[in-house]
């Protein structure tokens, strides 16, 4: 019954409008599971490559036909007959294809995402299951489940907005929340106060990448300032019904360990040392519980500083860091002791 009978790949375009890639892994017995790959649009310079076609004349050379024909040709191939629910065997048939095939960039991460998110699904489908359930036991924890705690990115910046924020999310933890169908209400309802709240203060309330607002601001700071405004206006109190988060840092310069912040009077360089004292100092003020990557992606020595000063306080979450690499991966938590995200 969980053994795979078609596989079929094809282009779809994503939330920013740029094509991807979305498979199909049907089993028999008719079950069939569908997903598609995802792309980011501040991806860390050590990320798994996106396999885009080059051919200016269809979506600005952003094309993946040739991602396309490496689910429909060699991926469909390695796996039909395969049981699907050996999600393992089947993600490293398409591995082992993709060390074989990355001279020509045939397969790469987009059609082998796609493809192993559509397998997952399919084997829940012929178990009967939620996905959630048939990933609990492929992980060997079989009903042992907790519903997340949303974070919901408010305010834009960085690369995710065309304003003069450097930090590219500041995000909402509705922690007071007793469902997650109550958590989404409170971020609703927080999100809508703080439209209010820039209104007032004659900000811009367009929207950025991800869906926050992205005024200009006088700091970085203010931002967290007009989130604590907006989760009063709500009802809610900041640290005990709501709590913060921060996103990726916008760079002076890649090649270093310093980084860049726009406070209130102009530009201003950090080094690695220094700027995690600025985070600290931003812990102290406000109920941020969570950083993701607080500095540059290979400063691994600035990440151990980082852990040793605000480690026991917070989670430090690498993201662009990791790069879901398992070699990256196990040298930042020997060296920096982070949290993947």
């Amino acid at each position: 019954m969980s053994k795979i009978v078609k596989v079929i790949g094809r282009e779809i375009i994503d939330s920013r409008g740029n094509p991807t890639v979305e498979a199909e892994v049907h089993l028999e017995g008719g079950f069939v599971g569908m997903a598609a790959a995802p792309s980011g649009a501040s991806t860390g310079s050590r990320e798994a490559l996106e396999l885009r076609d080059g051919d200016k004349s269809r979506f600005m050379g952003k094309g993946v036909l040739k991602a396309v024909g490496a689910v429909n040709g060699p991926i469909a191939q390695a796996i039909l007959g395969k049981d699907a629910k050996d999600q393992a065997g089947i993600d490293k048939i398409m591995i082992d294809l993709d060390r074989y095939w990355k001279t020509n960039l045939t397969l790469v991460r987009t059609p082998i995402l796609a493809v192993s998110l559509a397998n997952a699904k399919a084997a829940a489908a012929a178990k009967g299951q939620p996905l959630f359930e048939h990933i609990a036991e492929l992980n060997g924890t079989p009903g042992k489940y907790s519903m997340p705690v949303p974070m919901m990115n408010i305010i834009n910046g960085g690369e995710h907005a065309d304003n003069n924020v450097d930090i590219q999310e500041f995000m909402i933890q509705p922690v007071g929340a007793k469902s997650l169908k109550e958590a989404v209400r409170m971020g609703s309802e927080v999100f809508h106060n703080l439209a209010k709240v820039l209104k007032a203060k004659g900000m811009n309330t367009a929207v950025g990448d991800e869906g926050g607002y992205a005024p200009n601001l006088g700091s970085n700071a203010e931002a967290l300032a007009v989130i604590a405004e907006a989760v009063k206006a709500a009802g809610y109190e900041l640290g005990t019904d709501i709590t913060l988060g921060d996103g990726p840092v916008r760079l002076l310069n890649s090649t270093k360990t310093v980084n860049t912040f726009w406070p209130a009077k102009g530009n201003k360089a950090f080094t690695s040392e220094e700027f995690t004292h600025f985070l600290e100092d931003l812990t102290k003020q406000y109920p941020i519980v969570s950083i993701e990557d607080g500095l540059d992606e290979s400063d691994l020595d600035g990440f151990a500083y980082q852990t040793k000063v605000l480690g026991d306080k917070i989670q430090l979450v690498g993201d662009d860091l990791f790069v879901t690499n398992t070699k990256i991966l196990k040298e930042g938590i020997d060296k920096a002791s982070l949290t993947p995200s």
